[in-house]
């Protein structure tokens, strides 16, 4: 079968989403669409991570129940997807006990039945932001550097997944590439944390300590299965896993994860080594990308009300131009700090002056010469750019892709500036013999290859573009993007 299945980070529900986690959103988005255009067939999955202790505290704090807490907010991350323009085929809870509870068990009973559950008596550092226990290495002065809280001592007997086991499995397949890390500096943190040693990790709470929340363990009522453990298995679960294996067969393994930077350990190291445990293959590629910050690199946060929220962005600018914006100003291997200011000047100088006078003039060359000769749809592969345009799309390099369609957009706009069609209007031909058909025909092939190398990462405008240059005749409409 000829397919590609991704997913997004699934994340906690304890809050509303802000514009910087709609980078990932608009990645994964690129990343299908391009797969699209390939003739494959491709499923999007995310979902609410909503087993964890931090959702219970944040229902609390908003005096609501915790069912009613969660599908509240989870209805608003699943339809912040929707608002950013990108469609998911499943968006699967962490609470639903028909879809996803079987499979959490499911996988718990195969790493059970291989030797790798364990129980004992614990106590260690929780660090309730991350759902997980540190050791006094991962902190600074006591304090978590994510989340900058000092954890809690928690003392309890529990169960322990056996991960020092597959260290060394874990280093062949990431140094050979076959669980393949993106970007590079981040492959190199996964195998330099592994190389350090791997410690066995909880994989379960107390009754008392899961404060209602959370899948049973399988023949122990007083344990809930702990919140990794069960939020990572939502990428098979929402495609079939323990409930309707044909469909789980068609999709997995995950072509791809896509993530944040401060989930890499659990995704490029627990999660490989749970699925190695039960025999299960594993997701081929992990795709890491870093933060979209506050000005001076500080974090996105609700109580310092810096966080913008993605439907201001919109409707003030609109979805194509946060997109664009996202894209082309993030390499994946880095943060980048969101400012309005630095948004504005890309937007009008990118889109505004760029690509949207560009459409404008060819299109109004066109009407005032009456062209009626148009672009047919052309294969991608035919594009002289294609080769560099789609090894840069397969490594992921979204911003370099865009400078490549922005570099023939200043290409195209230099050449109708040195053929000067406005004065061939009156003319036969230009100095060179070109007559203003050709001049025109080739500035409307060009406008229609930028459009379909467009089509993954502005699809709005890209379906604009195409419009404009079909039918009976080129019409000059509104500036895809006014100046601002």
């Amino acid at each position: 079968m000829n397919k590609f299945y991704l997913t997004t980070a699934i994340p906690y529900v304890n809050g509303r989403p802000h514009v910087g986690h709609t980078l990932e959103y608009f990645q994964a988005d690129v990343i299908r669409r391009y797969h699209q255009d390939l003739g494959e067939e491709t499923f999007l999955l995310s979902g609410a991570d909503e087993n964890a202790l931090k959702n219970v505290q944040a229902a609390k704090k908003e005096g609501l129940p915790i069912k009613d807490y969660l599908d509240k907010y989870s209805k608003i991350w699943k339809d912040t997807y929707e608002l950013v323009g990108v469609h998911l085929d499943v968006f699967q809870r962490g609470s639903d006990e028909k879809k996803h509870w079987p499979g959490v068990q499911k996988l718990w009973k195969l790493c059970e039945k291989n030797g790798d559950i364990y129980k004992k008596p614990y106590e260690g550092l929780y660090c309730i932001g991350c759902e997980s226990f540190k050791n006094s290495g991962e902190l600074v002065d006591g304090i978590c550097p994510i989340h900058q809280t000092k954890p809690e001592k928690v003392s309890e007997e529990n169960y322990f997944f056996k991960l020092s086991k597959y260290q060394n499995k874990l280093i062949e397949l990431i140094e050979s590439n076959a669980l393949k890390i993106i970007p590079q500096n981040k492959r190199e943190e996964a195998l330099s944390f592994i190389k350090q040693g791997l410690d066995d990790f909880s994989v379960s709470r107390s009754n008392e300590r899961a404060q209602g929340v959370g899948v049973p363990v399988p023949n122990d009522a007083s344990q809930k299965i702990y919140v990794w453990f069960d939020a990572l298995n939502i990428y098979m679960t929402g495609v079939g896993f323990g409930w309707d294996e044909e469909k789980w067969e068609k999709w997995w393994p995950a072509d791809l994860h896509v993530i944040g930077k401060d989930i890499n350990r659990f995704h490029t190291v627990y999660w490989p080594a749970m699925l190695l445990s039960a025999g299960i293959s594993l997701p081929k590629q992990i795709l890491i990308h870093g933060f979209v910050n506050a000005k001076g690199g500080e974090k996105f946060s609700k109580s310092l009300d810096n966080a913008p929220d993605p439907k201001d962005v919109i409707d003030e600018y609109g979805l194509e131009a946060i997109r664009y914006y996202l894209l082309s100003q993030v390499p994946i291997q880095e943060d980048h700090d969101f400012i309005f200011e630095r948004f504005e000047e890309v937007y009008n100088a990118d889109l505004a002056n760029g690509l949207g006078n560009l459409v404008a003039r060819v299109a109004k060359l066109c009407e005032n010469a009456g062209y009626k000769q148009f672009a047919s749809d052309k294969a991608p592969h035919l594009i002289k750019e294609y080769d560099e345009y789609k090894k840069l799309m397969e490594e992921y390099k979204f911003n370099e892709a865009l400078s490549l369609i922005w570099k023939k957009i200043r290409v195209l706009d230099k050449f109708i500036n040195d053929e000067k069609p406005w004065e061939l209007l009156k003319l036969s031909t230009n100095r060179k013999g070109r007559d203003l058909n050709s001049v025109l025909a080739h500035s409307v092939d060009q406008i229609a290859e930028i459009s379909i190398l467009l089509q993954p990462f502005l699809p709005e405008t890209s379906n604009k573009i195409k419009k404009q240059f079909s039918g009976k005749e080129v019409s000059s409409q509104s500036q895809l993007f006014p100046r601002i």
